[in-house]
């Protein structure tokens, strides 16, 4: 198919990639296009505005950082609904406000457009491993229609509802990801502290009844040397989607007590020069507040 891509970052990148080896003809488009250059060498053709990415496609996919970049790319002369041609499909990725979201598929709607939602469960590790989680939500018929490409990219499609439903289940998760990593890091730096070795520790807990698939994978970052660097998950995309929980509690009169409570380290990270760091460096801000010794956050390449 003739697929565009807009937002070739760390995993819209490699979402792009897989439909490239899918045998997909790919447009895309970055903000910094120069980023993009290893997926020009893959097959990518670059363009220079979200309008002509669309002007060329079928089906456009969007994947950007938060609510104001998804409007910024949708929206204007150079945006995506202006290039789309009616009943086109846009497909977004985006971990964003369902309200927002929600409102700007009503607009590609009055337009004669097709906007769905489909956010994503999974690091860029399991993106490039084939394992990453979609959900979908809006148009169930059109839902129905992008899922065979959505599967070129990851290995389950979940359909969630109504349009705003598949995000809320993203945010639903995504809250716990820091809430369950900070209570793995608060029994560690229990442990060290009182005489147990940082390793042997990480051990236990990986042969507990606590070693969840996020504890095994993002555990050993608390380890020397083994903070992932880039960041796979940086503490300011963190506190973005905490945010999006709290929001939504206060909506739907659901109190979020410990997503509150880790959304306050997210700060304290940032506060400290950590907010460009993987959210797992919060095992470093709380080290600090129980007066660990020792060198702060000591990375590896990921």
């Amino acid at each position: 198919m003739k697929l565009g891509w807009v937002g070739l970052g760390v995993m819209g990148g490699r979402a792009a990639k897989r439909l490239i080896d899918a045998g997909h003809d790919v447009a895309g488009y970055n903000r910094t296009a120069s980023k993009a250059k290893w997926l020009v060498d893959a097959g990518l053709a670059l363009e220079s505005t979200p309008r002509e990415v669309a002007e060329r496609s079928e089906i456009v996919f969007s994947m950007v950082t938060n609510s104001a970049s998804l409007e910024s790319v949708l929206n204007g002369p150079d945006g995506v609904f202006a290039g789309l041609q009616p009943g086109a499909i846009l497909v977004d990725l985006s971990t964003v406000s369902p309200l927002v979201s929600t409102r700007l598929a009503g607009q590609a709607e009055a337009l004669g457009l097709r906007m769905i939602e489909a956010p994503v469960s999974g690091s860029h590790i399991t993106l490039e491993a084939g394992e990453l989680s979609i959900m979908t939500a809006g148009d169930e018929a059109t839902c129905r229609e992008v899922e065979p490409v959505l599967l070129d990219i990851g290995r389950k499609v979940t359909y969630m509802g109504d349009h705003g439903q598949a995000l809320l289940m993203k945010i639903a998760i995504n809250l716990q990801l820091l809430v369950q990593y900070t209570a793995y890091v608060e029994g560690l730096l229990l442990a060290e502290k009182g005489g147990i070795p940082r390793e042997t520790a990480v051990e236990a807990m990986f042969n507990s009844v606590i070693a969840s698939p996020l504890i095994k994978y993002r555990g050993p970052n608390v380890l020397p040397g083994m903070l992932p660097h880039p960041a796979w998950f940086d503490m300011q995309m963190m506190q973005k989607d905490m945010l999006l929980a709290l929001e939504l509690g206060r909506e739907l009169n659901v109190p979020l007590p410990t997503t509150s409570a880790t959304n306050e380290l997210l700060t304290a990270a940032r506060g400290i020069g950590l907010g460009d760091e993987d959210f797992s460096a919060v095992f470093y801000v709380l080290g600090q507040l129980a007066g660990l010794p020792g060198p702060g956050p000591e990375r590896r390449e990921s």
